[in-house]
């Protein structure tokens, strides 16, 4: 009986359009159907098996648990997954890839024999709307599909197949040399059959596609291996067909292990896919840049006043929440929550992220697009009347609107990059009046949001609690890193959220302002806000504490070298959606930042 692992016991394999999760013990337990943001066809990762999952590997007695592989890597720089178990008859490889999408989406798993003779099988429960409806199953020909409304997946494998218990089974033994193929493949349920799937050929496809990908980044420094490792996980969380960029490809994995944090960020937020695109211009990868631009275009249309702080992956506004009654949740963790009811709320700082990221694909020589510079003065044409007003802000906090120091300075971002466009010449504006409004903004901030008594910024006007949000002001600009108050503010934030491993909290969940979130319970510490303090602690010259902190976070990857959003430090284990764009991104940063400052070991 195969329970869902920890979150960093699985790997991520991908299409470019979606995901799976594949299990150390060889289980994929979520995979959404044809998209990120589709219904789960496997979700046993949110529940039991009776909730769907495809568990592949060496045969084990009944009523035992199946074993772990002993190994399992990456193919090279890419997202082929290679997990091999070391058994008492012999070796066995199974080898897991989504070949970039070229008609259906398939997963494809070749089971390679090593040395000995090994029993192997194949289980597979499919369950359509994420666990909850049982699918008809049959034989076409050769062919297994299993159908349920408007969905269909179809099974090839050459061995033999049987059903049994509501689950499609394949029992066989392999030799050294032999590789036996299986795949499924997604098809509407009312259109002709899927093509048969060609495993070998796909194989070789999508190692070169990987391959061919990974030699653009530019990026040769000491930490190159962790710097690609998570630049393959952004592009694999990009869906192709628009450039939209998903924050994680789950939902519902919890903050808090048994808690109510649980989320669906199977979107793409303005914010996170803006400091996404940032990381792959620095690295090299402009189509990407050029396709989200395009991406984002789309979705804000003519609408600017109305900007959404997140879409759908391809432009869609409403992303109703709902919760999945029938699922128990990750290790209990309830409620499970499809869609985000945090789409309505203000957050001042998209606007400036959106802003940067355009501002940095114009600086990095992106082709001139007419609509993005018009795009960007109705943005801060809209700010100007609204940069005072109280928000949501990053954090996407479900109590009262506050005045968050964060929101105010990247608004600040948005009026500064803004102002500098106009001073190139390459688009005309009010210039004398957005520099009088980015100095307004410069003095609000400084003077309500600064506690002079402490020596540090606080996380909304009035508070004084701290958010590790505010170590992003040296790192946009605001202040310079060598500013008394920034150092105050880096210092006061390694102080007050800090772990005793010196990672960090994104806020006080108790205290004077307990309930700033709406929420109950506690979360981990927040991977991003742990990337910046290392990035802040190298910015004040303090290079050789960053290279530790920076090191001590890349331990924190799991063997695959993937991150969650979070950190449970009482547990010892990842936690939150996983993996996460908003955890590789600072990372690749970071990277860079170190790199450049000579700051690394060996």
């Amino acid at each position: 009986m195969h329970v869902a692992g920890r979150i960093e016991d699985y790997a991520l394999i991908g299409d470019m359009q979606t995901a799976a999760l594949v299990c150390r013990d060889g289980t994929v337990d979520w995979l959404c159907l044809p998209r990120f943001d589709s219904h789960a066809v496997f979700a046993g990762l949110l529940g039991t098996e009776e909730h769907g999952f495809w568990r592949l590997g060496p045969a084990f007695p009944p009523g035992s648990e199946p074993p772990a592989a002993d190994r399992r890597r990456y193919r090279g720089d890419s997202l082929v997954l290679e997990s091999e178990w070391d058994t008492p008859r012999g070796t066995v490889r199974v080898i897991d890839f989504m070949p970039p999408r070229d008609g259906a989406p398939q997963l494809v798993r070749i089971v390679e024999g090593v040395s000995g003779r090994v029993p192997m099988r194949s289980a597979l429960r499919m369950r359509f709307s994420y666990g909850w409806v049982v699918p008809w199953v049959h034989r076409v020909d050769t062919r297994t599909v299993a159908v349920a409304g408007p969905d269909s997946v179809w099974l090839d494998t050459e061995v033999d197949t049987y059903g049994k218990d509501l689950t499609t089974y394949s029992d066989f033994t392999v030799a050294p040399g032999d590789r036996i193929a299986f795949t499924i493949s997604w098809q509407p349920s009312h259109k002709e059959p899927p093509a048969l799937p060609e495993p070998e050929a796909a194989l070789e496809a999508t190692e070169a596609f990987w391959r061919e990908w990974v030699e653009h980044c530019t990026y040769h420094g000491p930490y190159r291996d962790a710097v690609v490792r998570s630049l393959i996980t952004l592009k694999a969380l990009t869906y192709a067909p628009t450039g939209g960029i998903v924050a994680a490809p789950t939902t519902s994995l919890p903050e808090e292990i048994g808690g109510v944090r649980n989320w669906d960020y199977r979107f793409t937020w303005l914010r996170d896919a803006a400091i996404t695109l940032s990381s792959l211009l620095r690295t090299g990868y402009r189509e990407e840049a050029r396709a989200w631009r395009e991406w984002l275009l789309r979705a804000v249309a003519g609408d600017p006043e109305n900007l959404q702080i997140m879409y759908g992956i391809a432009g869609e506004r409403e992303l109703a929440e709902a919760e999945l009654t029938w699922l128990p949740g990750y290790e209990n963790s309830q409620p499970v929550r499809v869609g985000n009811g945090a789409a309505g709320q203000l957050q001042l700082d998209v606007y400036g992220e959106v802003t940067e990221a355009l501002h940095l694909a114009h600086m990095t020589g992106l082709a001139r697009n007419d609509y993005a510079s018009v795009l960007q003065l109705k943005l801060i044409s809209y700010l100007e009347d609204h940069w005072d007003e109280p928000d949501e802000g990053i954090w996407e906090v479900r109590g009262p609107r506050r005045h968050f120091v964060h929101s105010k300075v990247m608004a600040w971002v948005a009026v500064d990059r803004t102002v500098k466009l106009i001073e190139s010449g390459d688009v005309d504006g009010p210039l004398e009046r957005w520099r009088e409004l980015r100095d307004a903004i410069h003095r609000d901030v400084c003077e309500k949001g600064y506690d002079a008594e402490r020596n540090t910024f606080t996380q909304s006007y009035g508070s004084k609690e701290l958010d590790a949000s505010l170590l992003l002001i040296p790192q946009m600009g605001f202040l310079p890193p060598d500013d008394k108050r920034v150092i105050g503010t880096i210092e006061a934030i390694q102080r007050e959220l800090s772990t005793e491993d010196g990672f960090v909290m994104r806020y006080p969940t108790a205290g004077e302002d307990a309930g700033v979130d709406g929420l109950e319970g506690d979360e981990g510490a927040f991977l991003a806000c742990s990337f910046w303090l290392a990035d802040d602690l190298a910015m004040i010259g303090r290079v050789d504490e960053a290279r530790r902190l920076f090191e001590k976070l890349l331990a924190l990857r799991n063997d695959l070298g993937l991150l969650a959003e979070e950190w449970d430090a009482r547990n010892q284990r990842q936690v939150g959606n996983f993996p996460q764009a908003f955890s590789h991104v600072p990372l690749i940063d970071t990277a860079l930042r170190l790199t450049a400052s000579g700051a690394y070991g060996g």
